[in-house]
Formats: C-alpha cells, sequence, structure tokens
C-alpha cells in the first residue's frame, strides 16, 4: 500500500472490540446499557447537587464538575462504536478521528486534575479545618477548574496540530475501538520522534505530576489524623476521603491496567478489552461510589427522587 499524504486519508477503520459477528448484538447491547446507565447517574448526580442547598460547597462543585466531565467522556468514544456496531461499518473519517483524539485527551485529562484538586480540597478541609471555607472560596474554586480546563485544552491543541502534520497509508487500521494517541502514533507511515516527545512530556504532565499531588494531600491528611487523640474523630474525618479515594483508585487502577495490556503483554485485543474499564467502566460506576458511600449525596437524591415521584 503506498503512503499518501493526511489530506488525501479520508477514512480509518476502526478493528473494535471483536470482529465475531455473533458477538456484535451482545456487545451492543451491553454497552449500550453501560451507557445510558453512565449518562442518566452522572445526570443525577449533577441534578442532587444543584437542587440542594446543603451541598453547595467546594467539595461537591468538584463532583459535579468530575460527573459533566465524566458524560463528555463516555460520549467521546461510545457513540460511535454502537452506531459502527450497528451498521456493520468500522470506518471514522480522518476529521472525525482527530476529533476524537482532541476530545478524548480533553476529558481524560480533566478527570485526572479534578480528582487532583478534589484530594487538595480533602487535605485543607482536614489539616485547616477552621480555615476551610476562607481557603477554598468559591473564586479559588472556579480558578481551579478554569486552570484545568486551560491547561488541558493547550496540551490536546499542540498534540492535535502535531498529528496533522503525519502522514497515514491508504486505508489505515486502527488496532482498537477508539481513536487513541498511542495506536494512531504507531500506524503513521512518518517520523513520529516529536510526537513521541511530547507524549512522554504530556504523560508526566497529565500523569505523574496530578498522582504525586493526591499521594502529598494523604500524606498530609494521614499526618494530620495521626496527631488527633479521638478514634471517632479520626474515622469521621477520614470518612470524607473514602468515595474520593475509591475513584482515585479505580481510575488510576485501570489506566495502569490499559498501560500493562499495551506495552506488557502487546495485545491490541487485550488492550481494548482493558479500554472499556477505563473509557466506560469507570465513569459509570464514579455515581454508584459516590451515592453509596457518601451518605449527603445519597440523601440529596432520595429528596431529588422523592419530589419527583407522583404522589399516591
Amino acid at each position: 500500500m503506498g503512503a499518501g499524504n493526511h489530506t488525501g486519508v479520508s477514512l480509518f477503520f476502526l478493528l473494535g472490540l471483536s470482529e465475531d459477528p455473533e458477538l456484535q448484538p451482545l456487545l451492543f447491547g451491553v454497552l449500550l446499557s453501560m451507557y445510558l446507565v453512565t449518562v442518566l447517574g452522572n445526570l443525577l448526580i449533577i441534578r442532587a447537587i444543584s437542587s440542594d442547598s446543603r451541598l453547595h460547597t467546594p467539595m461537591y462543585f468538584f463532583l459535579s464538575n468530575l460527573s459533566f466531565v465524566d458524560i463528555c467522556f463516555v460520549s467521546t468514544t461510545v457513540p460511535k462504536m454502537l452506531v459502527n456496531i450497528q451498521a456493520q461499518r468500522k470506518d471514522i473519517s480522518h476529521v472525525g478521528c482527530l476529533t476524537q483524539v482532541y476530545f478524548f485527551m480533553i476529558f481524560a485529562g480533566m478527570d485526572g486534575f479534578l480528582l487532583t484538586v478534589m484530594a487538595y480540597d480533602r487535605f485543607v478541609a482536614i489539616c485547616h479545618p477552621l480555615h476551610y471555607m476562607v481557603i477554598m472560596n468559591a473564586r479559588l474554586c472556579v480558578l481551579l477548574v478554569l486552570m484545568c480546563w486551560f491547561v488541558i485544552f493547550w496540551v490536546a491543541l499542540i498534540h492535535l496540530l502535531l498529528l496533522m502534520q503525519l502522514t497515514f497509508c491508504v486505508g489505515t487500521e486502527i488496532p482498537h475501538f477508539f481513536c487513541e494517541l498511542t495506536q494512531i502514533l504507531k500506524v503513521a507511515c512518518s517520523d513520529t520522534l516529536i510526537n513521541d516527545i511530547f507524549l512522554l512530556v504530556t504523560t508526566v504532565l497529565l500523569g505523574v505530576f496530578p498522582l504525586t499531588g493526591i499521594f502529598f494531600s494523604y500524606f498530609q491528611i494521614v499526618s494530620s489524623l495521626m496527631k488527633m487523640s479521638s478514634i471517632e474523630g479520626k474515622y469521621k474525618a477520614f470518612s470524607t476521603c473514602g468515595s474520593h479515594l475509591s475513584v482515585v483508585s479505580l481510575y488510576y487502577g485501570t489506566s495502569l491496567a490499559v498501560y500493562l495490556s499495551s506495552d506488557v503483554f502487546h495485545s491490541p485485543q487485550r488492550s481494548s478489552i482493558a479500554s472499556v474499564m477505563y473509557t466506560v467502566l469507570t465513569p459509570m460506576l464514579n455515581p454508584f461510589i459516590y451515592s453509596l458511600r457518601n451518605k449527603d449525596v445519597k440523601g440529596a437524591l432520595v429528596r431529588l427522587l422523592s419530589r419527583g415521584a407522583p404522589c399516591g
């Protein structure tokens, strides 16, 4: 196959999760169900927080932003996959593929940034409780979120501009169910050295730095709790971190699974399956984690649903 300039390559082909035709109806049903549960669950979290004045605090402001990002995150990949399965097609346009890469990087990066900001919020709440509302004022909360959007917007845009300089072979096949950056770099027909260097830099920026911030926040939290004499006080303080820790473990655990499946096992199919956990399962489980482990959110959801229920 001859190589052509990227402007001449109109289509890529996504190989998907499985080429077995008998599995396609099952995959469609499972993925559609997971997508609807993810969107509905996160919308309920946003609605519950916005409608309950008791949840108008920094922690729940960040949580509502996380729910919004999760809806966008899963909507970047799953709808196109469902359309391809239903239409029995594998193609995606060159523009559509680059657009998918761009928004996937934005929302994946925002997830990591928001989890870091939420860890900082818990650090201030537990280590500096008397000054919490002064430090975590509305202006700072909005500024932190806007800074996250600003940084990830430019990181994703630079990646996109670098991708647009690459050339691809006609009929390029991507061994994935969506246009994932590293997979695209592997199938490019031109030199990807600059892309690879920038990818390494952004991996540190979007992965190592946020995770370091989370570790630092919880190290300070644990150190502060160790100084408390009351066991009940320790439990009450740390219980507010339970949901956040669960989501962080799920997010970075599935990210690690994707890395291991692609770089250690060198199996595209295992990498695709692991990516489902990262791109679909994690956003779906986040609302359940926060509603089941957090009594404030659970109470707000109950009040929201009871208001919407018809009177008997």
